[in-house]
């Protein structure tokens, strides 16, 4: 109880900001092309200023156990074709209806919320481990949708499909910034102290601007339609994804803080891309709206109740 009321403390005014972006983006006057405005700012300037000099001295930290992209992608993949089983028996879903399905309950808030949740929860030296997964995770899970819905609609893949997903990562400001600086770590050199300063000033900003950017999002979506769908597809997010990532971690027998980082980017609420996914489809927009909002509230207290477990674990 105590580790649990220390992380819900840690990490409760994180998540009361997503709560002022929700309550602003509610307001009567607030348009939305300012939210799709201050999201791309947040995406182009802060975030990639913090992961550029949060990965510029990675080399001084310990080597990384690559074990955690199983733990972590393994994850995903179990869970998908858990969540495709259940779309299809319990919703009688199509192919495409369940592959999206599915990819709520593995497509975790990992920029916008994994990595300043990360930096506050579990410290800097977290963050190569979640940098990791970041650069492996749009791709992976871009493409598992990708395969499974033009698998559904035609029994074989799309290679022009597969090559948009591949380019739009590649050209993605979060993943271009986590290889620059590792690029910069790589080479041996350090950042020059007046950019150090102003990538720094922009870091201290990033966790903040993006939670409330996450209420803001939030804000456009309620939970009513497809209210059972989008209550199994938080369940899996929140519930399932988690357990089955830390049991994959300790299999591996994964060190604490690599253990740590991928269970805490799995507790983590449902990613705005599967929305996006949803749209791309048309299929179950009500549904993965109403796990949005759901998943998002209720992982203030999942995400640090599952903090605490790990903690009384260790």
């Amino acid at each position: 109880m105590t580790a649990f009321l220390h992380y819900l403390t840690l990490l409760a005014p994180m998540f009361a900001l997503a709560g002022l972006g929700f309550g602003l983006g509610r307001l009567p006057f607030w348009r939305q092309s300012w939210t799709r405005a201050v999201t791309r700012l947040v995406f182009a300037v802060p975030l990639p200023a913090l992961l550029i000099q949060l990965m510029s001295g990675v080399s001084q930290l310990p080597p990384l156990d690559m074990r955690l992209l199983i733990a972590f992608f393994g994850s995903c993949f179990l869970v998908f074709g858990i969540g495709r089983v259940i779309g299809a028996l319990a919703f009688r879903l199509d192919g495409v209806g369940q592959s999206v399905f599915a990819l709520g309950g593995v497509f975790s808030n990992n920029v916008l919320l994994g990595v300043p949740l990360a930096r506050l929860a579990l410290g800097p030296a977290a963050m190569p481990s979640v940098s990791l997964v970041l650069v492996f995770n749009a791709l992976t899970l871009w493409t598992l949708a990708a395969v499974s819905v033009e698998w559904a609609r035609h029994g074989a893949l799309s290679f022009t499909g597969l090559r948009q997903t591949l380019r739009s990562v590649l050209t993605n400001p979060i993943i271009l910034a986590i290889l620059a600086g590792t690029a910069i770590s790589l080479s041996g050199l350090s950042l020059p102290a007046p950019v150090d300063r102003v990538l720094g000033a922009l870091a201290r900003v990033a966790g903040p601007l993006a939670l409330v950017v996450v209420g803001l999002g939030l804000s456009r979506h309620g939970v009513r339609q497809g209210l059972a769908q989008g209550l199994t597809i938080t369940s899996l997010k929140l519930l399932v994804q988690p357990a089955v990532v830390w049991l994959l971690a300790l299999a591996l027998g994964l060190p604490p803080i690599e253990r740590q980082a991928v269970v805490l980017l799995g507790s983590l609420s449902v990613g705005v891309n599967v929305y996006l996914v949803a749209t791309q489809f048309e299929t179950l927009q009500g549904a993965v709206a109403s796990s949005l909002v759901l998943s998002t509230a209720l992982a203030a207290l999942t995400t640090p109740l599952i903090l605490a477990l790990q903690s009384a674990w260790g």
